[in-house]
């Protein structure tokens, strides 16, 4: 279970030396745009990612005449925080030293349905594969590892052939078809259990959503062409070499995990033929399932809902708040605060923000 008892955001784009004791429920922040109620959400994100889900450039995070970003919490009576300059990064938990962003991600999980993110479904490859492997890694954490490797393997590999020396390559094949096949494997899995799940809310949880007769389909595209199986080692290491002079006139491996994707299809329709509005209802699900699988592995993430009703109308909205309620999930909201929303006020706190500055209502 994740719970933010206590967040301080000392420097964060226009936040400065801010202070939050949150709700253990739901945390409505309120403020017109520009003050600062996206940047609070963005920090939270920050501190459990790592990175931000808005920009890759610390300098567009890091305040103007500003050297650095901090930010801290205290979650489940754990200290946690992160400092970053432009140079180098440190965290902190229990004011001990740690060198990886996984250690923040187990402690502090955290789920962002928000504008600037995207919605999964009609999203790019790379929108999903970030999705798909923050559930992998949040359902079975050994396989950070592997995914470790792989990038480092990819990178040799991809080294290799910009310098035209394929004659290295046979070794560093044989490892990549090896733990290709360990991450696809894991992947499937997963999308597997999303799929059981859904089959059993269908007429439960995403009342309002989906509907009984809605056919929902997702498939994982595995990044290899249909003539490779990529469950078989031997089969994804015949092709790399037998593909290896190819490779190296595009200087680059162009097949594998990395290039997966899942392929989201309602009733037979495929994604790019939904409208805006079925595509944001069917990301909710997928989404939703993920928190669903979390739970059921016994770890709640922090919820964070970024300029809710911009993006959701008032249905989409009560679904999505009544079942975390539901399941005992701290949520962080942002709104402009023009329209109702469907929360319950005796399990909420309300805070205001303008110019950058928290104040409780």
């Amino acid at each position: 279970m994740a719970h933010i008892e206590k967040l301080h955001v000392l420097k964060f784009r226009n936040l400065t030396d801010q202070y939050l004791i949150p709700n253990n429920n739901i945390n409505l922040i309120l403020g017109q745009n520009g003050q600062g109620k996206t940047n609070l959400i963005e920090s939270i994100y920050f501190l459990g990612h790592g990175r931000s889900f808005k920009t890759k450039n610390l300098k567009d995070i890091i305040p103007f005449d500003e050297q650095q970003i901090k930010i801290s919490a205290i979650v489940d009576a754990q200290k946690i925080s992160i400092k970053k300059t432009r140079d180098k990064s440190e965290i902190l938990i229990e004011e001990v030293k740690i060198s990886s962003n996984s250690s923040l991600s187990q402690i502090l999980p955290i789920q962002v349905i928000s504008p600037d993110r995207g919605f999964v479904v009609g999203g790019s490859p790379k929108l999903k594969r970030s999705y798909l492997d923050w559930g992998v890694f949040h359902s079975n954490n050994k396989t950070l590892k592997t995914y470790k490797t792989y990038k480092k393997t990819l990178k040799n590999i991809n080294t290799l052939l910009a310098s035209g020396n394929i004659n290295e390559l046979d070794e560093w094949f044989t490892q990549f078809a090896s733990l290709s096949v360990e991450i696809t494997k894991d992947r499937i899995n997963y999308i597997k259990q999303l799929v059981v799940v859904l089959k059993e809310q269908t007429s439960n949880k995403f009342n309002g959503l989906i509907k009984l007769s809605d056919d929902f389909v997702f498939q994982i595209q595995t990044g290899w062409p249909k003539e490779v199986n990529p469950l078989s080692e031997t089969q994804i290491l015949e092709y790399l070499l037998k593909n290896k002079k190819t490779f190296s006139k595009t200087k680059h491996l162009s097949y594998g995990p990395h290039r997966a994707n899942i392929e989201f299809l309602l009733n037979k329709k495929n994604e790019t033929y939904l409208s805006r509005g079925e595509q944001k209802k069917m990301s909710i699900v997928f989404w939703m399932l993920q928190v669903m699988i979390l739970v059921r592995n016994k770890i709640k993430p922090i919820v964070l809902i970024d300029d809710i009703s911009s993006e959701l109308d008032f249905n989409k909205i009560k679904t999505i708040i009544d079942y975390l309620i539901e399941i005992n999930i701290q949520i962080f909201i942002s709104d402009i605060g023009n329209k109702h929303l469907p929360v319950d006020i005796k399990k909420s706190s309300v805070f205001k923000i303008k110019n950058g500055v928290l104040e409780s209502l």
